[in-house]
């Protein structure tokens, strides 16, 4: 059975992340190489164990969190399409078992707020594990004066957490912003596509999605 420890050390696939990285960082989008990746595929495995799924699906789901941003490599544009073609011929070469890998595809070519829907578990954990990494630390652009309103959200935000309630029936994303680059009314402009998609697959889990900013309750 294939594990997400393999995948992680795969040289193959670390050389399309870094690349497609680097794809992005010259259209000026935010960090979306190993920190990213390999946080969104910690999150959805934890956000499915919280839940009670077994051991192997929460592998799948970081095994689809750590390979779900590879197409950005092909383009920006339906990447999560093309990373999901890309997933499945990098999966069958390595032998993963048909019902897993075709799990792991449905999963990245859902994930993006275009035209993404967290049609199964692993999907909807996925999502919620992308959509909430905003953090400062995402943002290449060093000059704050040349800021664009996607710098200035992401910069804003000093801290971000996801965590289950103990009666494992809400999700909470806790933003902590700092206002002085971008105000809440900004967050939402950009962000609130990923905000209903959270809450859709929050929905598909059991659960209803919360978003506080600032300790003040807004979804």
């Amino acid at each position: 059975m294939l594990t997400y420890k393999e995948i992680t050390k795969s040289e193959a696939i670390k050389t399309y992340i870094i690349r497609a990285d680097e794809s992005l960082g010259a259209l000026g989008y935010t960090e979306h190489s190993f920190t990213h990746v390999m946080r969104v595929a910690e999150t959805a495995g934890y956000i499915l164990k919280t839940l009670g799924y077994d051991d192997r699906t929460a592998e799948v789901a970081k095994i689809a969190g750590y390979l779900h941003d590879i197409g950005n490599l092909v383009n920006r544009e339906d990447h999560s399409q093309s990373g999901a073609v890309m997933a499945w011929s990098i999966l069958n070469d390595m032998g993963c078992d048909p019902a897993e890998m075709a799990t792991i595809v449905t999963a990245i070519g859902n994930h993006d707020e275009g035209n993404g829907v967290p049609v199964n578990a692993v999907a909807a954990a996925m999502i919620l594990a992308d959509k909430s990494d905003v953090r400062r630390s995402r943002v290449r652009n060093k000059n704050h004066a040349t800021f664009d309103i996607h710098d200035r959200v992401n910069y804003s935000v000093q801290r971000s957490t996801l965590k289950i309630n103990e009666d494992k029936t809400v999700v909470e994303l806790k933003l902590t912003v700092d206002t002085a680059f971008g105000s809440v009314m900004e967050y939402f402009e950009i962000f609130l596509q990923r905000m209903i998609l959270c809450r859709n697959a929050a929905e598909k889990l059991g659960l209803r999605f919360t978003l506080y900013i600032n300790d003040q309750q807004l979804l």
